[in-house]
């Protein structure tokens, strides 16, 4: 008897088919609260299995690593350097974001007034209490007082500020913190396993979240604004090719091979436009494409509150895409006023919910846009969060092989063996 082999599907093209059934979801479901209340509870669900696995890692990852590399004064070179990256980088984005917008104007043949307002009373709020937090705050904000309480509260920066100083002292106790090495590696790879597990879900959770975005907004309100997403996208598209090509180049390898090991994490992230979602999958591929273990546990993390390139192409397009809609002319100076106001926000608000619009809420004002403006923009605005959520992804795989490599911690011959597994399938 003749046995047939069946055929099973790639992660990521179970995420493509969940992503195309959420489409067709969306727009039979458009308006439709009962679906919308179905879909928006699965995908809540899958998010959550992510976020509960998501801090177990860093800890354990990072600590693990940060005791691997043990030299405090390599750690500070390691973290300076990675955080100059990241300022460099997400300025270059902001800066390319503000000359495609005076370039193409996305925002000069739009009526602003006759777009569709939607209600942005939550990020009101957050923006508002986010104002008050200057630079001081957001520095003593690292420092946990309270290392059970930021993990409660999912507040990564000081998880990964205890982690390291955890590291660090397992280090400089010898031998006798090996044992503490060892549960916490045993823990890790635990975890990886459930990832494994969690992931299977992934496309489910992919076609819930795309089905009710599309059931809320509807195809109709991509309309008017088509030319902004589009202009957005292209420059995001640009971003990744070109700006990060550039620097792959410089360190000596290629893009294409970064994009093509992490293909599945990408569409992952865009589909659910949300970073955590492939941040377990992120640090255990960038640890097996060659990168040391410390500095990916380190860079992949600290990344996500420093170094968001999307966001920042995102809110440098739309701030000019609203003062060109309500005809505000602005000088040189003031949109150099405008990057450098962008610069610090879009830092000082990290980790904050909808960050990218809060960034904006807290710009806008500075350039004489009225804040009713956004109004006119947040409904398309998880279309766009998905692109800078994917590229966002990408940046900071990027910085882990830029940093690894800058710090001869990068192993080519296992780069090379893990990118063939890929090229194989």
């Amino acid at each position: 008897m003749k046995k047939y082999k069946s055929y099973r599907p790639s992660l990521g093209w179970q995420i493509m088919i969940g992503l195309i059934l959420g489409i067709v979801l969306g727009v039979v479901f458009y308006g439709n609260k009962v679906a919308i209340t179905t879909m928006q509870n699965i995908g809540t669900m899958f998010i959550s299995l992510i976020q509960m696995i998501v801090l177990p890692i860093v800890v354990t990852c990072l600590t693990v690593g940060i005791a691997s590399i043990g030299d405090i004064k390599k750690l500070g070179r390691v973290g300076l350097k990675t955080l100059i990256y990241f300022e460099l980088m997400t300025t270059i984005a902001i800066a390319l974001g503000m000359i495609v917008a005076n370039i193409l104007h996305p925002g000069t043949m739009i009526d602003i007034h006759s777009l569709h307002s939607s209600d942005i009373s939550q990020y009101m709020a957050t923006a508002k209490s986010a104002k008050h937090t200057g630079i001081w705050q957001t520095l003593m904000g690292i420092i946990p007082t309270n290392i059970f309480s930021s993990l409660a509260s999912g507040d990564m920066m000081p998880v990964i500020f205890f982690s390291v100083f955890f590291g660090l002292g397992i280090a400089a106790i010898g031998e006798k913190g090996k044992i503490l090495i060892d549960v916490l590696q045993a823990a890790s790879e635990v975890m990886f396993k459930v990832t494994n597990w969690v992931m299977h879900f992934a496309p489910i959770g992919v076609c819930a979240l795309i089905g009710v975005a599309l059931a809320e907004m509807g195809i109709s309100a991509l309309v008017p604004l088509g030319y902004f997403v589009l202009i957005t996208y292209a420059t995001m598209i640009f971003f990744v090719i070109v700006v990060m090509g550039i620097v792959a180049k410089i360190f000596g390898f290629s893009i294409f091979n970064l994009l093509t090991v992490i293909k599945d994490e990408i569409v992952l992230a865009f589909s659910t436009a949300s970073s955590e979602a492939v941040l377990p999958k992120m640090i255990e591929k960038m640890d097996n494409f060659g990168t040391n273990q410390g500095i990916v546990s380190f860079v992949i993390p600290t990344g996500y509150t420093f170094n968001l390139d999307g966001s920042a192409i995102y809110q440098s397009i739309a701030a000019l895409f609203l003062a060109q809609a309500y005809h505000i002319h602005l000088s040189l100076g003031q949109q150099i006023t405008l990057l450098v106001v962008l610069m610090v926000t879009s830092k000082g608000m990290a980790g904050v919910p909808g960050a990218s619009f809060v960034v904006l809420l807290a710009t806008i004002s500075t350039i004489g846009v009225p804040v009713t403006g956004l109004t006119f923009i947040a409904g398309i605005d998880r279309i766009v969060d998905m692109g800078r959520t994917a590229v966002n992804v990408v940046g900071n795989s990027l910085a882990t092989m830029v940093i690894g490599k800058s710090e001869n911690e990068f192993d080519q011959k296992r780069s090379d063996e893990y990118l063939a597994t890929f090229k194989q399938k």
